[in-house]
């Protein structure tokens, strides 16, 4: 019955010939998740809608919000033919969705409201306060690890040859940002909340796990903590150009403003920790050699658990993790390593500087992505987004680890063959020979 009301509320929503005079006591409303809120309205009414009209309401999308009871229409809740009554607005699931009023009668045109705008958010936790705390000294630590274990005459070193890294920064700011564009554009043509997290994700600099990786798949590591370091520092200033860019218009298509002081916040913010970094590493040489010890374990495990705590406090938006949202999360990293790959192998670099780069290329820090939507986006798209950078993280490691497993598989194979070759060669004999002194010696004395 409910789907038969909606459908036929649309219906009429598209073939209205006329407007239907409502007034909501707000355009807007807020309704938490899995709540009810009734919201007074007055609507103009004839004579014949009070006789023989129907009222239907429709919503635009019924799984963020509905009517389940209809206002009646009668002559005890209309004065001077002013209609006073109220709906009641169930909030479903988190999200945006437009609620009409139509009027269905015999003897005269269908009517129809102007929209009443319902956002349907979550009632604030105290979880949530925690984990926007616990992601932002996360982020904190780790800029400030980095900016202690920044080997600058390494990097120097690798930037003599500087196709490998300029190779990287193309691969990471520039292919990047497009794939998850378009990835967006392809798989969520209509939910510009799913579209903009997916690009935060790609925008995001590399993951300090990408050089962990690069040293377990043989990798050159000199490489790829200099494409590391570049990507994080060209962020500051890559990220913000590329949200203010091609992303206003995921932010234009969501209805949602621009947050340029919010987001010029956070990359001014992330310069305080790396700074304070850098000055350990200047002044505490020996703190700073502690650090670089434990950068790459630390890094991975402070990404691992800002994603293992996103996904304990937002379980519920495992709802939305469709088909979509698993080939957009396998998308993203792993055509990165495709792209980086083949980018690398066809300017012919060294085999180790190519694993490098496809690490370092589909690796992103879905750290940083998830705090800054957190910080900049209000509710409920600030949750919303949050599910395309969580799908990325965890499709990320799969084919590196399949490789790993490879890799392994290999290496035990070649040893084993090895082994078996060298005690082979220990076990055969030499066959003696008669020399021809020997034989001389022999006729001599017989």
């Amino acid at each position: 019955m409910m789907e038969i009301r909606m459908i036929l509320g649309l219906f009429l929503m598209i073939t209205a010939a006329s407007g239907w005079n409502v007034t909501f006591e707000s355009p807007t409303v807020t309704v938490h998740m899995h709540e009810t809120l009734s919201v007074a309205f007055t609507a103009i009414v004839t004579e014949a809608d009070v006789a023989n009209g129907t009222v239907v309401v429709s919503t635009t999308r019924e799984s963020v919000a509905s009517v389940d009871d209809l206002p009646v229409l009668d002559s005890s809740t209309v004065n001077d033919l002013v209609w006073s009554s109220n709906l009641v607005v169930s909030g479903n699931f988190l999200g945006n969705a437009d609620i009409l009023l139509s009027i269905v009668s015999p003897d005269q045109e269908n009517k129809t409201s102007d929209a009443l705008s319902v956002i349907v958010i979550r009632e604030e936790r105290i979880i949530d306060t925690l984990f926007t705390v616990f992601v932002a000294v996360m982020v904190s630590i780790m800029y400030i690890n980095f900016g202690a274990a920044m080997d600058w005459p390494l990097c120097k070193r690798t930037l003599k040859r500087p196709i490998g890294p300029t190779i990287g920064f193309v691969c990471q700011f520039v292919w990047m940002p497009l794939l998850s564009y378009g990835i967006g554009l392809v798989l969520f043509p209509d939910d510009p909340e799913l579209r903009l997290g997916m690009f935060f994700a790609g925008v995001s600099p590399a993951g300090g796990a990408s050089n962990i990786w690069t040293v377990i798949l043989g990798g050159n590591l000199n490489l790829s903590v200099t494409m590391t370091t570049i990507s994080t520092l060209a962020a500051f200033g890559m990220m913000p150009l590329w949200i203010f860019t091609l992303g206003s218009t995921i932010f234009n298509s969501a209805n949602l403003g621009v947050p340029y002081s919010r987001i010029a916040m956070f990359a001014v913010g992330l310069v305080i920790p790396l700074g304070i970094g850098f000055l350990i590493q200047k002044k505490l040489p020996r703190v700073s050699r502690i650090l670089v010890r434990i950068l790459k374990p630390l890094c991975s495990l402070l990404i691992i658990a800002i994603i293992v705590f996103a996904i304990i406090t937002n379980l519920y938006l495992f709802q939305l993790f469709s088909w979509r949202i698993i080939v957009a999360g396998i998308g993203l990293p792993w055509l990165g390593y495709l792209f980086g790959y083949l980018l690398a192998l066809v300017l012919r670099q060294p085999g180790p500087d190519i694993t490098a780069i496809s690490v370092e290329t589909g690796v992103q820090n879905t750290g940083i992505s998830i705090f800054l939507l957190r910080f900049s986006l209000p509710q409920p798209a600030a949750d919303l987004t949050t599910i395309a950078p969580v799908s990325v993280a965890i499709m990320t490691p799969i084919p590196l680890t399949i490789l790993w497993i490879v890799k392994l598989i290999m290496d035990r194979r070649k040893k084993s063959i090895a082994a078996s070759a060298e005690k082979l060669q220990g076990s055969t004999e030499p066959i003696p020979t008669v020399s021809a002194s020997t034989k001389t010696d022999n006729t001599e004395n017989p």
